[in-house]
Protein backbone atom coordinates (compact mmCIF):
# COMPACT_ATOMS: atom_id res chain seq x y z
CA UNK A 1 0.00 0.00 0.00
CA UNK A 2 1.14 3.17 -0.96
CA UNK A 3 1.63 6.10 1.21
CA UNK A 4 0.30 9.42 0.78
CA UNK A 5 3.29 10.76 -0.54
CA UNK A 6 4.01 8.35 -2.85
CA UNK A 7 1.08 8.60 -4.58
CA UNK A 8 1.57 12.38 -4.79
CA UNK A 9 5.33 12.32 -5.60
CA UNK A 10 5.43 9.53 -7.38
CA UNK A 11 2.14 8.67 -9.21
CA UNK A 12 2.52 4.93 -9.82
CA UNK A 13 2.05 1.81 -8.50
CA UNK A 14 5.00 -0.86 -7.24
CA UNK A 15 3.58 -3.91 -8.86
CA UNK A 16 1.78 -4.24 -11.60
CA UNK A 17 -2.12 -4.25 -11.75
CA UNK A 18 -3.68 -7.72 -12.78
CA UNK A 19 -4.32 -8.32 -16.49
CA UNK A 20 -7.52 -8.85 -18.08
CA UNK A 21 -6.58 -12.58 -19.24
CA UNK A 22 -5.60 -13.09 -15.41
CA UNK A 23 -9.00 -11.81 -14.36
CA UNK A 24 -10.95 -13.71 -17.05
CA UNK A 25 -9.11 -16.75 -15.70
CA UNK A 26 -9.86 -16.86 -12.28
CA UNK A 27 -13.85 -16.08 -13.36
CA UNK A 28 -13.60 -19.48 -15.27
CA UNK A 29 -12.01 -20.84 -12.52
CA UNK A 30 -14.58 -19.67 -10.24
CA UNK A 31 -17.77 -20.72 -12.09
CA UNK A 32 -16.48 -23.90 -12.57
CA UNK A 33 -15.54 -24.72 -9.06
CA UNK A 34 -19.26 -23.09 -8.20
CA UNK A 35 -20.43 -25.33 -10.68
CA UNK A 36 -18.69 -28.68 -8.58
CA UNK A 37 -19.63 -27.76 -5.09
CA UNK A 38 -23.37 -27.08 -6.66
CA UNK A 39 -24.10 -30.96 -8.03
CA UNK A 40 -24.18 -34.17 -6.26
CA UNK A 41 -21.47 -36.82 -5.98
CA UNK A 42 -23.32 -39.12 -8.32
CA UNK A 43 -23.56 -36.30 -11.14
CA UNK A 44 -20.14 -35.63 -10.69
CA UNK A 45 -19.68 -38.90 -11.61
CA UNK A 46 -21.24 -39.16 -14.32
CA UNK A 47 -19.64 -35.92 -15.83
CA UNK A 48 -16.21 -37.68 -15.52
CA UNK A 49 -17.60 -40.86 -17.12
CA UNK A 50 -19.02 -38.50 -20.11
CA UNK A 51 -15.13 -36.93 -19.86
CA UNK A 52 -13.55 -40.25 -19.98
CA UNK A 53 -15.78 -41.29 -23.11
CA UNK A 54 -14.88 -38.10 -24.96
CA UNK A 55 -10.88 -38.73 -24.26
CA UNK A 56 -11.09 -42.49 -25.83
CA UNK A 57 -13.26 -41.15 -29.03
CA UNK A 58 -10.99 -38.09 -29.98
CA UNK A 59 -7.30 -39.65 -29.12
CA UNK A 60 -8.26 -42.80 -30.15
CA UNK A 61 -5.81 -44.48 -27.27
CA UNK A 62 -2.69 -42.09 -28.61
CA UNK A 63 -2.41 -40.83 -24.62
CA UNK A 64 -2.80 -42.50 -21.27
CA UNK A 65 -6.06 -41.16 -19.39
CA UNK A 66 -4.01 -39.21 -16.90
CA UNK A 67 -5.34 -37.63 -13.71
CA UNK A 68 -4.66 -34.21 -15.48
CA UNK A 69 -6.15 -35.08 -18.75
CA UNK A 70 -9.34 -35.99 -16.84
CA UNK A 71 -9.39 -32.30 -14.88
CA UNK A 72 -9.28 -30.53 -17.96
CA UNK A 73 -11.79 -32.47 -19.99
CA UNK A 74 -14.58 -31.87 -16.97
CA UNK A 75 -13.62 -28.53 -16.72
CA UNK A 76 -13.80 -28.03 -20.66
CA UNK A 77 -17.55 -30.09 -20.23
CA UNK A 78 -18.57 -27.64 -17.63
CA UNK A 79 -17.76 -24.76 -19.40
CA UNK A 80 -19.97 -26.15 -22.28
CA UNK A 81 -22.81 -26.77 -19.66
CA UNK A 82 -22.54 -23.06 -18.47
CA UNK A 83 -22.34 -21.30 -21.65
CA UNK A 84 -19.32 -19.52 -20.55
CA UNK A 85 -18.38 -16.88 -22.94
CA UNK A 86 -15.11 -16.77 -24.69
CA UNK A 87 -12.20 -14.04 -23.64
CA UNK A 88 -13.11 -11.45 -26.02
CA UNK A 89 -17.17 -11.22 -24.98
CA UNK A 90 -16.35 -11.73 -21.49
CA UNK A 91 -13.97 -9.21 -21.46
CA UNK A 92 -16.77 -6.04 -23.30
CA UNK A 93 -18.86 -6.18 -20.40
CA UNK A 94 -15.94 -7.17 -17.51
CA UNK A 95 -14.23 -3.56 -18.27
CA UNK A 96 -17.82 -2.00 -17.33
CA UNK A 97 -18.52 -4.10 -14.67
CA UNK A 98 -15.16 -3.35 -12.80
CA UNK A 99 -15.26 0.22 -13.48
CA UNK A 100 -18.40 0.32 -11.68
CA UNK A 101 -17.28 -2.03 -9.00
CA UNK A 102 -14.41 0.48 -7.59
CA UNK A 103 -17.07 2.81 -6.86
CA UNK A 104 -18.58 2.94 -3.09
CA UNK A 105 -22.19 3.81 -4.31
CA UNK A 106 -21.97 0.63 -6.54
CA UNK A 107 -22.16 -1.59 -2.85
CA UNK A 108 -24.08 0.44 -1.15
CA UNK A 109 -21.11 3.23 0.25
CA UNK A 110 -21.27 6.99 0.98
CA UNK A 111 -19.43 8.55 -1.99
CA UNK A 112 -16.63 10.01 0.03
CA UNK A 113 -16.97 7.22 3.05
CA UNK A 114 -13.84 6.86 4.95
CA UNK A 115 -11.71 4.28 2.41
CA UNK A 116 -12.38 6.45 -0.57
CA UNK A 117 -9.13 8.68 -0.13
CA UNK A 118 -7.21 5.70 0.12
CA UNK A 119 -8.44 3.59 -2.72
CA UNK A 120 -5.48 5.53 -4.66
CA UNK A 121 -3.19 4.45 -2.80
CA UNK A 122 -4.09 0.63 -2.60
CA UNK A 123 -1.81 -1.97 -4.77
CA UNK A 124 -2.37 -5.69 -6.18
CA UNK A 125 -2.54 -8.14 -3.44
CA UNK A 126 -2.31 -5.52 -0.48
CA UNK A 127 -3.70 -7.71 2.19
CA UNK A 128 -6.72 -6.20 4.08
CA UNK A 129 -9.05 -7.21 7.20
CA UNK A 130 -12.21 -6.41 7.63
CA UNK A 131 -14.08 -6.87 10.53
CA UNK A 132 -17.52 -6.78 11.71
CA UNK A 133 -21.13 -7.48 9.65
CA UNK A 134 -21.72 -4.12 8.99
CA UNK A 135 -18.41 -3.41 7.65
CA UNK A 136 -19.42 -6.49 4.93
CA UNK A 137 -19.50 -3.75 1.78
CA UNK A 138 -16.32 -2.73 2.20
CA UNK A 139 -14.95 -5.88 1.12
CA UNK A 140 -16.57 -5.71 -2.08
CA UNK A 141 -14.79 -2.13 -2.53
CA UNK A 142 -11.68 -3.41 -1.61
CA UNK A 143 -11.28 -6.88 -3.65
CA UNK A 144 -12.80 -4.85 -6.42
CA UNK A 145 -9.10 -3.34 -5.91
CA UNK A 146 -7.68 -6.24 -6.38
CA UNK A 147 -6.80 -6.34 -2.45
CA UNK A 148 -6.44 -9.93 -1.03
CA UNK A 149 -9.51 -9.36 1.71
CA UNK A 150 -10.12 -11.30 4.61
CA UNK A 151 -13.49 -10.94 6.73
CA UNK A 152 -14.31 -11.89 9.83
CA UNK A 153 -17.89 -12.01 11.87
CA UNK A 154 -19.33 -13.55 14.30
CA UNK A 155 -23.02 -13.89 12.16
CA UNK A 156 -22.66 -17.04 9.99
CA UNK A 157 -26.00 -15.47 7.88
CA UNK A 158 -23.45 -12.37 7.16
CA UNK A 159 -20.55 -14.24 6.49
CA UNK A 160 -22.90 -16.83 4.06
CA UNK A 161 -24.25 -13.69 1.98
CA UNK A 162 -20.62 -11.92 1.61
CA UNK A 163 -19.15 -15.29 0.25
CA UNK A 164 -22.17 -15.69 -2.09
CA UNK A 165 -22.10 -11.96 -3.36
CA UNK A 166 -18.08 -11.96 -3.70
CA UNK A 167 -18.77 -15.27 -5.84
CA UNK A 168 -21.46 -13.68 -7.97
CA UNK A 169 -19.69 -10.51 -8.92
CA UNK A 170 -16.56 -12.24 -9.94
CA UNK A 171 -14.54 -11.16 -6.80
CA UNK A 172 -13.55 -14.05 -4.89
CA UNK A 173 -10.15 -15.40 -6.21
CA UNK A 174 -8.68 -13.06 -3.62
CA UNK A 175 -11.07 -13.51 -0.45
CA UNK A 176 -11.46 -15.77 2.50
CA UNK A 177 -14.04 -15.19 5.20
CA UNK A 178 -14.44 -16.57 8.56
CA UNK A 179 -17.32 -17.21 11.42
CA UNK A 180 -16.32 -16.27 15.11
CA UNK A 181 -16.58 -14.67 17.93
CA UNK A 182 -14.13 -11.72 19.35
CA UNK A 183 -13.52 -11.02 22.73
CA UNK A 184 -10.18 -10.32 24.13
CA UNK A 185 -8.22 -11.44 20.45
CA UNK A 186 -8.69 -13.07 17.37
CA UNK A 187 -8.71 -16.45 17.76
CA UNK A 188 -4.75 -18.56 17.38
CA UNK A 189 -6.05 -19.97 14.46
CA UNK A 190 -6.43 -16.77 12.59
CA UNK A 191 -2.82 -16.13 13.36
CA UNK A 192 -1.53 -16.00 9.92
CA UNK A 193 -2.89 -12.67 9.72
CA UNK A 194 0.18 -10.69 10.18
CA UNK A 195 1.73 -7.82 8.35
CA UNK A 196 -1.72 -6.67 7.38
CA UNK A 197 -2.06 -3.44 5.15
CA UNK A 198 -5.57 -1.88 5.88
CA UNK A 199 -7.51 -3.00 8.77
CA UNK A 200 -11.41 -1.74 8.92
CA UNK A 201 -13.11 -2.23 11.79
CA UNK A 202 -16.99 -1.91 12.31
CA UNK A 203 -17.09 -0.70 16.33
CA UNK A 204 -20.25 -2.63 17.03
CA UNK A 205 -18.27 -5.56 17.41
CA UNK A 206 -16.86 -3.68 20.32
CA UNK A 207 -20.13 -2.76 22.06
CA UNK A 208 -21.09 -5.67 24.06
CA UNK A 209 -17.43 -6.41 25.79
CA UNK A 210 -15.63 -5.21 28.82
CA UNK A 211 -13.42 -1.79 28.26
CA UNK A 212 -10.25 -4.40 28.89
CA UNK A 213 -11.43 -6.70 26.70
CA UNK A 214 -12.68 -4.19 24.11
CA UNK A 215 -8.58 -2.36 24.48
CA UNK A 216 -7.04 -5.98 24.08
CA UNK A 217 -9.17 -6.26 20.91
CA UNK A 218 -7.99 -3.29 19.13
CA UNK A 219 -4.30 -3.88 20.40
CA UNK A 220 -4.62 -6.93 18.73
CA UNK A 221 -5.68 -5.89 15.42
CA UNK A 222 -3.30 -3.10 15.95
CA UNK A 223 -0.43 -5.54 16.52
CA UNK A 224 -1.40 -7.31 13.09
CA UNK A 225 -0.88 -4.16 10.93
CA UNK A 226 2.70 -3.31 9.42
CA UNK A 227 4.47 -0.25 10.47
CA UNK A 228 2.72 2.20 8.20
CA UNK A 229 -0.03 0.41 8.03
CA UNK A 230 -3.74 1.68 8.39
CA UNK A 231 -7.01 1.17 10.70
CA UNK A 232 -10.22 2.30 9.02
CA UNK A 233 -12.89 3.53 11.78
CA UNK A 234 -16.18 3.11 10.32
CA UNK A 235 -19.21 5.60 11.71
CA UNK A 236 -21.70 2.12 11.91
CA UNK A 237 -22.21 1.68 15.29
CA UNK A 238 -24.12 4.88 17.86
CA UNK A 239 -23.05 3.46 20.91
CA UNK A 240 -19.15 3.81 19.96
CA UNK A 241 -18.20 5.94 17.77
CA UNK A 242 -14.57 6.06 16.21
CA UNK A 243 -13.98 9.24 18.32
CA UNK A 244 -14.41 7.10 21.57
CA UNK A 245 -11.90 5.01 20.34
CA UNK A 246 -9.31 7.53 19.28
CA UNK A 247 -7.48 7.41 22.37
CA UNK A 248 -6.76 3.73 21.74
CA UNK A 249 -4.29 4.43 19.51
CA UNK A 250 -1.30 6.48 21.07
CA UNK A 251 1.53 7.13 18.55
CA UNK A 252 -0.89 6.53 15.62
CA UNK A 253 -1.88 9.77 13.29
CA UNK A 254 -5.23 10.59 11.85
CA UNK A 255 -5.58 10.79 8.06
CA UNK A 256 -7.17 14.14 7.19
CA UNK A 257 -9.17 14.52 4.00
CA UNK A 258 -10.25 18.41 4.34
CA UNK A 259 -13.24 17.94 1.64
CA UNK A 260 -14.89 15.07 4.42
CA UNK A 261 -13.68 17.46 7.09
CA UNK A 262 -15.79 20.08 5.30
CA UNK A 263 -18.34 17.94 4.53
CA UNK A 264 -19.42 16.40 8.03
CA UNK A 265 -19.22 20.70 9.88
CA UNK A 266 -22.13 21.07 6.85
CA UNK A 267 -24.18 18.02 6.76
CA UNK A 268 -23.78 17.18 10.48
CA UNK A 269 -23.40 13.40 9.59
CA UNK A 270 -20.90 11.33 11.61
CA UNK A 271 -17.46 10.38 10.03
CA UNK A 272 -15.41 7.69 10.01
CA UNK A 273 -11.51 7.95 11.21
CA UNK A 274 -8.56 6.85 9.07
CA UNK A 275 -5.51 6.08 11.45
CA UNK A 276 -2.06 5.54 10.34
CA UNK A 277 0.71 3.15 12.72
CA UNK A 278 3.85 4.39 13.45
CA UNK A 279 6.68 3.33 10.98
CA UNK A 280 9.51 1.66 12.71
CA UNK A 281 12.17 3.78 14.45
CA UNK A 282 15.47 3.65 12.50
CA UNK A 283 18.06 1.36 14.01
CA UNK A 284 20.50 3.80 15.85
CA UNK A 285 22.81 1.12 17.17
Amino acid sequence: MLSATEVRLVGRRRRSPYSDKQHYHEYILQRIEGYKNSIGRDELLRLGDEAASELQATTEGQFVLTEVLMLESVDRLIMKRLSLRPYRRWRQQFIKLRAAQRTPTHWGLEPHCPLTALLPRLEPEDTALVVGSQAAPTTYLLAAHDATVTFIAADLGCVERVESRMAAEALASLFESYVTQLDQALPEFLSFLNGVDIVVLDPSVLADLSASDRGDLVQDLQARCRPGGIHVLLPTCRAIGPDALRSLYPGWTQDEDPKRRRRSADNRRPEGMVLCKPTCQPDTA
